[in-house]
This record gives structure tokens, sequence and C-alpha cells, in this order.
């Protein structure tokens, strides 16, 4: 009876309360949904009419603000007219720290614009594009030679003799750790200038991240090795890249290449084709690209401190950088598979008599003479040939 009475209350409270409920639901259903999360607005419906005001092209940002919120075009005709704007940066951090935008200048290659724009122009339009183009036919020009020519050079018997040694350990030490330096410093390089072109595409976004934070980190730690070993390198070596006489013959016979024949030009030490990527393609750049780069980490005090000498900064530490890098192919070409021997050099340090009299005829005659010394390191190394002259161990002598 208990049951019967519960169950028949039951029916009498649906029957009750279902037509009110069924009511409600379609009232929500019918009734507009209030907007989820953060709405846009168009500036032309908040402020219809405002364009017809007579004082509109001449309003203020504040002004527009009020009558169409989000329409910078005030601020903006500004920064065109040169107006370098203002922010609330205490001057005492930054010479510029007060002015929002850049005044308008031209730097070679861009149109005249506020500065960030004019570099921005500079950087994507002549450094991105032409100097990719530049190592693209650096490369492909060294190709077709090697497939054309081949290496350089005859093979040379070895004998029972060391040989002469061209390379003490620390000029190949110094030689090494600046070639280290400064391919990692090319290939970090290379990635951020041209990564977001060519890897962003194929490695998605958050791994390219990844990749070029940690290439940045390296570009930063190896500089200074580069720097150091820069600098070692150039004293090391610049009392044997002075041009002579002998490098005008070479330079008029383009090495050999156009006089006939496979015959080498006689040359000292280094020929004039080694003497000038010695000055133009490490030397002069070398130095240029050290200093761009302080400037660019605010390593030297009073460079550096406002935006335009940032811009200038990078524009020739990149174009100088390229340079480098077309460069120093040819010098990677020739040193490994583009010279039979070269290579050897610069590994053990020793040449055998015959890679020395085809390469370097009047460097070898000065060894022979006993002008240059066939054993130029302090202590000659286990093994060293008997042979070696009685001027071992003097100063060379160019």
């Amino acid at each position: 009876m208990k049951q019967r009475m519960r169950f028949l209350t039951l029916v009498a409270a649906l029957a009750w309360w279902g037509p009110a409920a069924v009511a409600a639901s379609d009232a929500a259903a019918a009734a507009p949904q209030a907007p989820v999360g953060v709405q846009s607005q168009n500036i032309f419906q908040l402020g219809p009419d405002a364009e017809t005001d007579p004082g509109y092209a001449a309003q203020t940002q504040a002004e527009r603000a009020r009558v169409q919120p989000g329409n910078n075009a005030p601020l903006w005709r500004q920064v065109g007219q040169g107006v370098t704007g203002y922010s609330s940066l205490p001057k005492s951090q930054a010479p510029e720290a007060g002015n929002l935008i850049q005044p308008t200048v031209q730097y070679p290659g861009s149109r005249v614009t506020n500065a960030g724009q004019a570099w921005r122009q500079v950087r994507n339009d002549w450094i991105i594009p032409y100097g990719a183009a530049l190592l693209a036919i650096v490369l492909l020009a060294l190709l077709i030679f090697y497939c054309t020519k081949g290496p350089l050079g005859r093979d040379h018997a070895e004998t029972g003799a060391r040989g002469i040694e061209r390379f003490t350990p620390f000029e190949r030490a110094a030689h090494w750790a600046n070639a280290i330096a400064f391919c990692a410093l090319a290939v970090s390089g290379i990635t951020m200038a041209f990564g977001k072109f060519l890897l962003l595409p194929i490695l998605g976004a958050t791994l390219f991240g990844w990749l070029a934070y940690a290439l940045k980190n390296v570009h930063n730690f190896m500089g200074p090795l580069f720097a150091v070993s820069l600098l070692v390198v150039v004293l090391t070596f610049v009392k044997d890249n002075i041009a002579n006489r002998a490098d005008w013959l070479w330079l008029s016979k383009g090495g050999g290449m156009l006089g006939g024949g496979d015959q080498e030009v006689p040359s000292h030490r280094f020929n004039a084709g080694e003497k000038g990527l010695f000055w133009w393609g490490v030397t002069l750049p070398g130095i240029i690209v050290v200093l761009t780069g302080l400037v660019l980490d605010r390593l030297i005090p009073g460079w550096g401190d406002v935006r335009g000498e940032m811009h200038v900064a990078h524009m020739l530490h990149a174009t100088l950088a390229l340079w480098m890098m077309a460069l120093i192919c040819g010098h990677i070409y020739m040193g490994t598979v583009g010279m039979r021997g070269a290579y050897k050099a610069m590994k053990t340090g020793y040449v055998s008599e015959g890679w020395a009299r085809e390469h370097h005829a009047l460097w070898y005659a000065d060894v022979q003479a006993g002008k240059i010394p066939r054993q130029r390191s302090a202590s000659p190394p286990a093994g060293a040939a008997a042979g070696a002259t009685p001027s071992a161990g003097q100063p060379a002598q160019v």
C-alpha cells in the first residue's frame, strides 16, 4: 500500500512540473547564447559616423581612441612623417630609451623610411638573397672545376726522409683552432640567417626554435675563440704574406691557368692567391667581423647602445661573414680534394721535396740553399729525417 502511494505521488509531481520544465528549456534554447572568451570589435562599427567629423583626419591618437578604439592610424601617420614617439623607459638605460620609433634614414639599398624598416629592407632584399646566391655560385663553380680538372698536382712517391717541414706544430694548432671556430660560426650563422626559409618548413617551429637557440649560444661562445685564434694566425703568418715581384708574375699568368700547360708559376712559401686570401678573405674582413660582433654583443663600451649602431654593425657583420665564407670555401677545397698533398701538409706539417718543387719552387730553392731550414720546429720529433741540413733550427727567412 505504501509503495503504491509513493508511485502515485511521483506521477502527480511529474505531471505538474513537466510542462513548466519543458517551457523553461524551450525559452533557454530560444534565448541568444552569451559570447564566450575574448571578443574582437570592428572599429568601423564602433563609430559609424566618426569619419564624417570635419576634424577626423587631424585627430590625435587619444581623440581617435574615443570614437574608434583600436584605430591607430594617427600614430602610424606620425611615424611616416618621422615622429619618433615616446616610451616610458628611463634615459639612464640607453641614450635613446625614450624614443619609440627611430628617425627616417636611407641605408644603401633601402628606401627612405624609419631606420628599423630600412635595416629590414637591406637584410631581406639584399644580404639574404644575394648572400645565398653567392654561396651557391661558389659551391657550383667548385663542383664544376673538380669535375672538369680534378685534383691539381701530381702524386709524389714517399722517400725514406721525413721531408720538409712546411708548418710547425704551433702554426698548425693556430690554424686548426681558427678553422674549427670559423666553421662553427659559419654553420650557426647560416642557420640563423637562412633557417627560416630552408629549415623551418621541414623541422617545424618547435624543433627549429630549439636548434636556432642552441646554435645562437654556439655562435656566442665560439666568437671569442675565433677572435683570439685570428689574432694568432695573423701575427704568425703575416711575414710570409708580404707581396713581392714573384706574386705579380703569378697573377699575370693566373697561377699557371693562363699560360698554357700544367706547370705552376714559381712562388715562395705562399703564392699570390694564398696571400690574397690571407689579406682579403681572412685578415681584413675578419677584423671587421670580430669588431662588429663585439658591438652586437655590446662588449665594447660606448658602442651598440643605440639601434642605429646595431643596424650598421649587423649589416657589416653579415655581409663580410658571407664574403669570408665564399672565399674560404675555395680555400677548403684547395686544401682537401682540390690539390694532392695539400691536406697532408697541414695534418702532419711535412711535404715531400717533389711537392715543394712542384707547387712552391722558389720556397724549395731557398730551403735547398739553406736560407730556410728544412726542420723549423724548435725540437725535431722522433723519427725526423737524418739528412736535415745544418741550418735546421734557424729562423725562417723569406
